[in-house]
């Protein structure tokens, strides 16, 4: 069967795309320093997320400066598994020995490349589980670190160069401290993520019917894409629950991640606030085509979840403390909805009834 994206082609747009803009050597001695200064700062990192957190994991973090195009690479990789099951749902739909096939495999390659490009430009550091490599033991479980967009910010900004990294360093090693301290999260991650995927049906008469939910939804003055971008809008509303269990931990999980970080190193950094006015302005800082990318592929609703779910971590401490908050990770049941994200205080009221049951 031949796939409906062609991959090479989404790698070399990815590529042509990654070539824009400023982009130092990871040669460079400047830039070179960032391999030594990440391996210390990962380490580090990893021990003070730990006694913030109490989450530990049985192996040691390790740290991996890529440019651009090996950040590519590692992506196209992980979205060719991830998407298989709907690549293939989406071959059932179209005719291999009609003349526009080739055609469609190209345009649709070319989009994922375009994707994968305009974000190699904006990553700064990523801790994912979907890029593992199952038959390349060395490439598993990495703290990966785009070198190059690390240093073009830093030389904007003016930035300490071993304050800053640490500080990236602690966003990341959370979220592997979430994924390797919390023995059932990494399964049921996955889990949702494949059952999000099963509920996009890519039938044109899918397609004509998330387009009317897009008017409806424009009339009544919602914004359909802040909650998913288009795989909300192609989920019928009878299968969004899913995607409720999977935004509302997603927002958790990047909250906790941005409360830590800024809590963990806070002794140790002392531009951590400016830190963070930064790279929160940057995260909202899209125009034109860029806006309008995020919001079709979700990332604005990634945007979101970084408030929600700081806003639900400070409403549940306000009521129980840290220890409270730790209850979402006793098991999946206990995770917080999208709903629960917006109100704290159903989920509170609910892991209360859990405890006098």
């Amino acid at each position: 069967m031949t796939h409906a994206v062609d991959w090479d082609v989404a790698k070399k747009v990815a590529f042509r795309v990654a070539e824009r803009g400023t982009q130092p050597d990871l040669r460079s001695p400047v830039v070179r320093r960032i391999g030594h200064d990440f391996a210390e700062a990962t380490e580090q990192a990893e021990q003070l997320v730990s006694e913030a957190t109490g989450l530990r994991s049985t192996t040691t973090a390790r740290a991996r400066v890529v440019d651009r195009r090996s950040w590519i690479r590692a992506n196209v990789a992980s979205f060719q598994r991830l998407l298989r099951p709907l690549t293939d749902r989406m071959d059932s739909h179209i005719d291999e020995s009609g003349p526009m096939h080739e055609v469609t495999r190209m345009v649709s390659g070319a989009e994922v490349g375009a994707l994968l490009g305009w974000m190699s430009t904006r990553v700064l550091g990523q801790y994912d589980l979907l890029i593992i490599e199952d038959d390349k033991p060395d490439d598993q479980d990495m703290v990966y670190y785009v070198g190059p967009n690390i240093a073009v910010l830093e030389r904007r900004h003016g930035f300490p160069t071993r304050e800053f990294r640490l500080w990236l360093a602690l966003h990341e090693c959370t979220h592997r401290a979430q994924f390797m301290g919390i023995p059932w999260l990494r399964r049921h991650f996955l889990g949702l993520v494949d059952e999000a995927l099963d509920i996009v049906d890519p039938d044109p008469v899918r397609m004509l019917d998330a387009a009317r939910r897009l008017m409806e939804a424009r009339r009544g003055g919602e914004d359909p894409f802040r909650q998913g971008g288009l795989t909300a809008l192609l989920a019928p509303p009878s299968q969004r629950g899913v995607l409720d269990k999977l935004s509302g931990m997603m927002s958790l999980l990047e909250g906790h991640g941005d409360v830590t970080m800024d809590r963990a190193g806070a002794d140790r950094l002392s531009e951590s606030a400016r830190f963070g006015r930064v790279l929160r302005a940057r995260r909202t800082s899209a125009r034109g085509m860029s806006k309008l990318l995020q919001r079709l592929v979700g990332i604005e609703a990634k945007l979101y979840q970084y408030q929600a779910g700081e806003a639900f971590i400070a409403a549940v401490e306000r009521v129980g403390g840290a220890e409270f908050v730790e209850r979402a990770w006793e098991e999946p049941e206990c995770l917080p909805d999208m709903a629960e994200i917006r109100s704290p205080e159903l989920w509170i009221e609910r892991m209360n009834a859990r405890a006098a049951a």
